[in-house]
């Protein structure tokens, strides 16, 4: 469907920017001939007042009618420049959507591509082999875990046991041990002033 609206996307695009250059410079010269047409009319309007102060009436009405006729070529040359802008937003809105058109066509392609090459059925495999991979891991694990020689003889039962009864012995001597001596009280600091002829002297002692 967007084929056979919009064409192709990067000759349409070519072709939209050569149209706006062509605009773009019919605009200008459209501009050029205004700001000439407008010289003249002024030019005009001073010779109506030359005239006019040399009593020259008639003169001056020619100039006054040439007047008009370049102000009716400028207001048409307007109008021009009013329907080549009109014309250039349009090709400026064709071209954006165009160009909008051909990324999102380039981004369907390019998911396609890409889920091509990766189809539901190579996800699947995919996941089977993680899993089978993380079953054997785990088995792996457990056999490495599990005691061997020796210590696969041991009772978890008895060892239990045993470690209650040195809980139950280190609990008893710690009962049965004398009370420790208190500690000493504190040495107490006594400040001791003796009087001297010379003057007071600090002494303390314990």
């Amino acid at each position: 469907m967007f084929k056979r609206v919009f064409g192709k996307p990067k000759q349409e695009s070519s072709n939209t920017v050569t149209s706006l250059d062509k605009l773009n410079e019919t605009l200008e010269m459209l501009e050029k001939k205004e700001r000439v047409l407008l010289k003249k009319a002024s030019a005009e309007v001073e010779k109506a007042k030359d005239y006019t102060r040399a009593k020259n009436k008639k003169a001056a009405i020619q100039c006054l009618k040439r007047k008009k006729l370049y102000e009716q070529q400028v207001e048409q040359l307007g109008n021009f420049q009013l329907r080549i802008h009109d014309q250039m937003i349009m090709l400026e809105g064709a071209k954006a959507t165009t160009e909008t058109v051909d990324a999102l066509r380039t981004g369907a392609a390019a998911m396609k591509a890409m889920q091509k090459a990766t189809n539901i059925d190579d996800v699947d495999k995919t996941m089977d082999e993680i899993n089978e991979q993380t079953e054997n891991m785990k088995l792996i694990q457990e056999a490495l875990a599990t005691p061997m020689g020796a210590a696969a003889d041991f009772d978890d039962d008895e060892l239990e046991a045993e470690l209650e009864e040195l809980e139950g012995a280190e609990l008893e001597e710690q009962l049965l041990q004398p009370a420790t001596t208190a500690p000493a009280a504190p040495v107490q600091l006594k400040w001791h002033f003796k009087k001297k002829v010379t003057g007071d002297v600090l002494k303390h002692t314990e």
